[in-house]
C-alpha cells in the first residue's frame, strides 16, 4: 500500500510514503495506547502468538510504556519463532522464551498479543482459564485465537471503533463478543473507565483505523525532512 499525503489547502502532493511500514508501527502503537489505560502499570511479561511483523511492532511499542522483562513467543513455524526471538533480543534487549504451545504463551503473561491471520471460521484455541486475573490482551487478529467463553468473561472489552465492529459482525466475525463494548476513544478521553482493579481481565480488540495512518504519516514526513531522507521529485 501507499500513502499519498496532500496539502490540505492547495491539494498539492507533499509526499508518497510506504503504507506497509506505517501501518505496522501504528498498529503496535494502538495496542500500546489501549494497554496504557487497560493493562497493569507493572506489566513485565508479554505472550506473543504468531511471530510476524505485528508480533514485533506490538512488543516494540509496549516496551516504550511498560517495564517489560520477558517475552514468551509462539509460532506454528519454529524457524519464525527463533528468528523473532533473535530480533527482539538484539533490537529491544528483552529476554525471549520460544514456547511450544499457545497455552504456554498465554498463561502467566501480563499482556497477550495474538497476531495471526484473520479468520471468519477459526479453530479457536485459547481457553478461559489460560487468561489469568489482571491480564490484558490485544487480539490484532480479531477473535481468531480466542474461544467465546474468554471474550464473554473479560471484565472490560474495548475496540477502536464500535460501529465498525458491529458492521463487521454482520459479515460473520465477532459472533461471541460481549454485549457491552467500550470505545477506546472514550476510554482515553475519560468518558468510559479504564482499568479499575488489579485483578480485572481486560481486552482491546482493535480493528484498525485509516485515521491512525493519517496521524502517523505527517510525523514520518517531518522526521524524514529533518534527517534529509527521501527523494525529491518534480511535480
Amino acid at each position: 500500500g501507499l500513502i499519498v499525503w496532500n496539502d490540505a489547502e492547495t491539494g498539492l502532493t507533499q509526499a508518497v510514503m510506504d503504507a506497509t511500514w506505517i501501518t505496522a508501527k501504528r498498529t503496535g502503537a494502538a495496542t500500546a495506547v489501549a494497554a496504557k489505560y487497560l493493562a497493569r502499570k507493572d506489566s513485565e511479561v508479554v505472550g506473543i502468538l504468531a511471530c510476524g511483523v505485528q508480533g514485533f511492532s506490538n512488543v516494540e511499542a509496549l516496551a516504550g510504556l511498560f517495564p517489560l522483562k520477558r517475552v514468551k513467543a509462539f509460532d506454528l513455524i519454529p524457524d519464525a519463532a527463533a528468528a523473532y526471538a533473535d530480533k527482539v533480543r538484539r533490537e529491544l534487549g528483552l529476554d525471549v522464551d520460544v514456547v511450544a504451545s499457545p497455552e504456554a504463551a498465554v498463561r502467566r503473561s501480563d499482556i497477550v498479543v495474538a497476531a495471526g491471520p484473520l479468520l471468519k471460521n477459526p479453530s479457536s484455541v485459547i481457553e478461559n482459564d489460560w487468561f489469568g486475573p489482571g491480564a490484558f490482551a490485544s487480539p490484532v487478529d480479531y477473535d481468531s485465537y480466542w474461544k467465546g467463553e474468554v471474550l464473554r468473561n473479560v471484565d472490560k472489552f474495548c475496540t477502536d471503533d464500535v460501529r465498525q465492529m458491529m458492521f463487521t459482525r454482520t459479515l460473520g466475525y465477532f459472533r461471541e463478543i460481549p454485549e457491552k463494548v467500550l470505545d477506546l476513544g472514550d476510554v482515553v478521553a475519560g468518558k468510559s473507565p479504564g482499568r479499575e482493579r488489579e485483578e480485572e481481565r481486560t481486552m482491546a480488540m482493535n480493528l484498525g483505523l485509516a485515521l491512525d495512518d493519517m496521524a502517523v504519516a505527517p510525523l514520518v514526513y517531518r522526521r524524514a525532512v529533518e534527517l534529509g531522507l527521501g527523494i525529491n521529485l518534480p511535480l
